[in-house]
């Protein structure tokens, strides 16, 4: 009897830490089930093997910043049945996309010694904004046990099942104060997308917003309760200015608080 054909897995990196990458190997025993049921093809953090497409699944890690990529990621999606952005990079720029709010040439001249040597776009931005994505899962870095969901609903052809609210809802799940109500800290939760399992309030600090804007923020009353705890305004600028910067949300509330 022939042997039923693996679905095929690809990796990709584009600028990023490798972070993300990383949680898939941190899955450490629900990994060797996914190798069961997947053909992982593709995958240079892990493997120096390599086969070659066309690709059921491609997970993409991390943004476009060189015409190089702006190229290769047109082929992988060609090479791709489905194509999930992971992280913030991918999702939203990332904390690279900081750069296009200002001039890239400044820091190469800031940075490096000849930087008539770099090659490298204005801007950094996410996969979607060059090639159509069938999925993004955000987070700096994305949490394990939903990227193990994506995969598993990718292989039996359903939608993956994440959640869509804020941080908020999470801290009541696990039974957490809310920080801002109970000790006027400020938090990002309430316009932060679920992910992280609420992690920083649990130790009594804020959120910080590193899963980037949940569904539908209202991001202006969340500043306008900032700035009556005390917050000025250059604070709630640069807040809004860390991993998920350039997602539209984001970008919109740190532009109405300064440039």
């Amino acid at each position: 009897m022939r042997k039923k054909r693996r679905p095929k897995l690809a990796v990709w990196k584009f600028a990023s830490c490798d972070g993300c990458q990383l949680s898939l190997l941190d899955c450490e025993d629900e990994l060797l089930s996914v190798a069961e049921e997947l053909e992982v093809a593709y995958f240079p953090e892990a493997s120096r093997a390599t086969l070659k497409g066309p690709y059921d699944l491609s997970l993409v890690e991390g943004s476009i910043t060189t015409s190089g990529d702006a190229e290769r990621i047109k082929r992988v999606r060609k090479n791709s049945r489905y194509l999930v952005t992971i992280g913030a990079c991918a999702t939203a720029g990332g904390i690279q996309a900081l750069r296009n709010f200002s001039d890239v040439h400044d820091f190469m001249a800031a940075v490096y010694a000849e930087p008539a040597y770099i090659d490298t776009l204005a801007t950094s931005t996410p996969i979607s904004d060059h090639v159509p994505v069938d999925f993004e899962l955000r987070g700096c870095p994305i949490n394990k046990h939903q990227l193990l969901e994506v995969i598993g609903a990718f292989l039996v052809g359903r939608r993956p099942n994440t959640p869509a609210h804020s941080v908020c809802i999470d801290c009541k799940l696990r039974g957490t104060v809310c920080v801002m109500v109970a000790h006027g800290t400020p938090c990002m939760g309430p316009v932060t997308h679920a992910g992280c399992d609420a992690i920083c309030p649990a130790y009594n600090r804020g959120c910080y917003g590193c899963f980037g804007p949940m569904e539908s923020p209202n991001t202006r009353a969340l500043s306008e309760e900032w700035l009556r705890l005390g917050s000025d305004r250059e604070t709630v600028h640069r807040t809004y200015r860390t991993f998920n910067a350039w997602s539209a949300p984001f970008r919109e509330e740190s532009d109405f608080h300064g440039s």
